[in-house]
């Protein structure tokens, strides 16, 4: 007994015994398993040492491993029960790594078929992990007799490895379909799950088959409610594949069943049936309204993960039907006090998702006292909510500004503050009634802020809204205290916040210029350099030079310049570098997910890569593409066939200054032929002019290959919008389909009409998002911008959101000021958007709707370029 409490004391203390392991002591402790007599105890302990290092990560090398492996080897001559199972384990971890581990096949043979059952389901495990599909066949028949044993260890053991081995020997596993049908009849509940999983694994390939299994089964009861909850699952990707191909059926029996489940007596499986029932895209209002009654009484659950998978669910039903969640608010409430904090924060996420605007006040004191007592990997959550509720509703914007300042002047990590400061300056860009409050409460941050990367963000955005703010003058005394009391990268960053309001703001420049005639004095190189460079400009006293080289802020893509810089550096640099080939950078939001940032407690890192960024290393594989110039758009891929066709087609657009690249990423899908000389002939309209046709020279079954196709845009913008013919034209090579080997080197040629390919205004826009754009719509009010307007009927729409989402899409702009969120009940309403059209030429639009009948829009175009404003109210036309 004193060792147990001595042992409880350690774990007590919260010390890993082993944390401070040596590969080399442990492998030199495997000396001992040639020891005669075995001692089991010791060999264990060792065993258990092996296994946790490989566990945290540890590499063992290819001797090493042999080595460890040979050794245990000897152990089988022991007969403890718990050595020999720890010997499997060990077996299972180095068969990866070691050689000639099929040495032991025999001896694992003979304990899988051996009396000992406590031996033969880690037998069976092990002998699985080392066997390839060569030597299947010679212990085919003992899987099979396994599979169906009496002893349920057994059984599963065999089900599960050989679920494991179709991945490499498929075609054999194929062949235990009857044994695993046997097993799914079996009592046991693990059983008739891994059974179920096996036999839907070895017939999913084969609609049909798999079709009249889940119909035979949706007639009878399992008995194991994991195998209801898979069969759950796959009536489920039937009834979606159904929904696909337009073949469901109103009245489906496979429904019937998933609803019927709400009616089970194991909780498992109704909440399986409840979280499928509202994830299904052909779930109406009744069926949706009975899944969530059932996620209410989980709520009230007296487990933590009935009510976490419950709250789970009901978060996921409030993105999209916000309606149905509203019943369970008051159960949502309760939950905000529960003492599982993530069921907590995801119902906290929940209300402010189906809240209404004039509960938010109320939503927000309750989280004042909830948020002080999380962590701050909860409170990320939180916040994340709450920028989507500010989204939601703009008009609360001030309680909510309110509330993410006082968050910010409590204690936390540099994410924790990062993700209030991303919502506050989402605030501030898209709601300009709340620039002035935002500012207020970044200017106040600073003030005390200990984090430089979030100092020179706030910085940059007091740089470029303050000029536009009411009173410009208020921001440069804290952004000039940056200069006296930060760090050189914070002076650096406050230094070119000042000069913009120089840029911007003539009437502060001689202000500006003193301050910027100060630093030029400071102790550090980059930010005396600044101040010199912003000093020498502005003192020239020239609008254009400001604007070019201190207001505007369009960047080229940082990761693309480095790509273009190195290749032109392995070049003969015969030529100066162009800067103008290097595509604009564009921002790309990452998406967060709750649930993975509540499940891991993290933020999950997505790196903000853009589209353009993308594509661009494979467009400069193709040759004299540089000639064209910069990447200007890529479009999403648009289906030029049918999924289910023999030859798969999809285009992607390139849009460049005066050029269009189709690249046609095409797929073979018949095993039998070779495909040579891929190409794709298009049928262009008059002015359109074909430069270039790069084929793809070989195209095997399965792979994915591209060709593609270069045009130059006619002269006249309005004639760029246009409908082109397609033709998939090909060498065919008759294969063999195991190979892949062509039978002979004569072919025949084929060809395959493909869909039409639309050209649009959108193809040839990019989204440039103006951070003030009644500010940006004013200043175009020049010389140098030209304005087209028009009236239409929108006979196609019937509401103002409609309206805005047609005209969104159809024009490729980027919305501005929350604009494209129409208010409920309005009549009336302002879309503010913008855009840049290949070749730079800027993109000011404002669209004024207004509902009656139909839809009326007087649409107001604003750009650099005549023909363009022109193609934009014809196209809308």
């Amino acid at each position: 007994m004193s060792s147990f409490k001595r042992d409880n004391k350690e774990e007590d203390d919260g010390g890993n015994p082993w944390q401070n392991l040596e590969k080399t002591s442990v492998l030199q402790e495997t000396r001992m398993f040639n020891e005669t007599p075995v001692n089991a105890r010791k060999c264990t302990h060792i065993l258990t040492k092996i296994l946790y290092l490989l566990n945290q990560g540890e590499v063992l090398g290819t001797r090493e491993a042999t080595e460890c492996f040979f050794a245990m080897t000897k152990l089988f001559q022991s007969k403890d029960v718990v050595m020999r199972r720890m010997v499997y384990l060990g077996i299972k971890e180095l068969s990866p790594i070691a050689d000639d581990v099929i040495i032991v096949t025999s001896s694992l043979t003979k304990d899988m078929t051996g009396k000992e059952d406590l031996y033969r389901a880690p037998a069976i495990r092990a002998l699985c992990s080392i066997t390839d599909s060569t030597m299947l066949q010679a212990v085919e028949r003992y899987m099979k007799q396994c599979i169906v044993d009496r002893n349920a260890p057994v059984s599963s053991g065999a089900l599960v490895s050989s679920l494991h081995l179709a991945s490499t020997a498929g075609e054999v596993v194929k062949r235990w379909a009857n044994e695993a049908q046997e097993a799914l009849n079996s009592d046991n509940i693990m059983v008739q799950y891994h059974g179920l999983g096996l036999l839907y694994h070895i017939r999913k390939a084969d609609r049909l088959a798999v079709t009249k299994l889940v119909n035979k089964l949706t007639r009878q009861h399992l008995r194991s409610p994991y195998a209801t909850c898979f069969l759950i699952r796959i009536a489920c990707k039937i009834m979606e594949e159904e929904d696909a191909s337009g073949n469901a059926t109103e009245d489906s029996p496979l429904f019937n069943f998933v609803e019927c489940c709400l009616r089970n007596k194991s909780e498992m499986v109704v909440y399986e049936a409840a979280h499928a029932v509202v994830n299904l895209k052909r779930t109406n209002p009744r069926e949706l309204s009975t899944a969530v009654s059932i996620l209410q009484l989980f709520c009230g659950s007296s487990k933590a993960t009935l009510r976490f998978a419950a709250v789970r669910t009901m978060n996921k039903v409030a993105m999209l039907h916000p309606p149905a969640v509203n019943v369970c608010n008051l159960d949502l409430e309760g939950l905000i006090a529960d003492s599982n904090r993530s069921v907590a924060t995801l119902a906290i996420t929940t209300l402010l998702k189906t809240g209404a605007e004039s509960s938010v006040e109320r939503l927000m004191k309750q989280i004042a006292t909830f948020v002080a007592e999380i962590s701050d990997e909860f409170k990320l959550v939180v916040v994340q909510a709450i920028r989507s509720l500010c989204t939601k509703f703009p008009r609360k914007h001030a309680v909510t500004m309110n509330f993410l300042s006082g968050m910010l002047r409590e204690e936390g990590g540099l994410e924790y503050k990062t993700s209030i400061v991303d919502t506050i300056i989402l605030i501030i860009e898209e709601n300009p009634d709340a620039k002035e409050a935002g500012l207020g409460h970044l200017c106040e941050f600073i003030e005390d802020c200990e984090h430089t990367s979030l100092a020179v963000r706030i910085l940059h955005l007091l740089g470029k809204e303050g000029p536009y703010s009411k009173c410009p003058s208020r921001y440069i005394r804290f952004i000039y205290n940056r200069v006296i009391l930060e760090n050189a990268t914070v002076r650096a960053a406050a230094v070119a916040a000042i000069a913009q309001f120089g840029a911007c703001c003539p009437d502060l420049l001689p202000n500006v210029l003193v301050l910027l005639n100060r630093c030029q004095m400071d102790c550090d190189d980059e930010v005396r350099d600044r101040a010199t460079y912003y000093y020498t400009i502005l003192n020239q006293s020239n609008p254009e030079l400001n604007k070019r080289f201190i207001a505007d802020h369009e960047i080229v893509s940082l990761p693309l310049l480095e790509k273009s810089l190195n290749e032109h550096l392995k070049g003969p640099l015969a030529e100066r570098f162009d800067l103008s080939i290097v595509p604009k950078s564009q921002v790309v939001q990452p998406e967060v997910n709750e649930e993975v940032m509540i499940m891991n407690k993290a933020a999950p890192k997505i790196a903000r890569v853009n589209r353009e960024e993308v594509n661009t290393e494979k467009l400069l594989a193709i040759p004299g593409i540089h000639h064209v110039g910069a990447l200007h758009k890529s479009c999403a891929p648009v289906q030029l066939t049918e999924s289910e066709t023999e030859y798969t087609v999809s285009c992607i657009k390139h849009c460049f200054a005066h050029h269009i690249v189709f690249q046609f990423d095409c797929v073979n899908t018949l095993s039998d032929q070779l495909l040579e000389n891929v190409r794709v002939d298009l049928e262009l309209p008059e002015g359109f002019v074909s430069r270039a046709v790069i084929p793809c020279a070989k195209l095997p079954y399965g792979d994915k290959e591209s060709t593609y196709v270069i045009v130059q845009f006619p002269e006249d913008v309005p004639s760029s919008i246009a409908t082109l013919g397609a033709t998939l034209r090909f060498l065919v090579k008759d294969c063999d389909p195991a190979t892949g080997q062509p039978d002979s080197d004569e072919g025949y040629n084929d060809e395959y009409i493909l869909e039409d390919i639309e050209v649009t205004v959108a193809d040839q826009m990019q989204k440039s998002k103006k951070q003030n754009f009644l500010a940006a719509w004013e200043s175009a009010d020049t010389e140098e911008w030209v304005e087209a307007e028009d009236t239409f009927e929108l006979s196609s729409v019937t509401s103002l959101q409609d309206a805005v989402n047609t005209i969104l899409k159809f024009l490729g702009l980027a919305p501005a000021n929350l604009s494209e969120n129409v208010p409920d009940g309005a009549h009336t309403h302002t879309l503010l958007c913008s855009g840049t059209f290949r070749g730079g030429v800027e993109v000011l639009v404002r669209s004024k709707l207004a509902v009656a009948d139909g839809v009326t829009m007087q649409l107001t175009v604003r750009s650099t370029d005549m023909d363009v404003a022109e193609l934009i109210t014809s196209a809308v036309g």
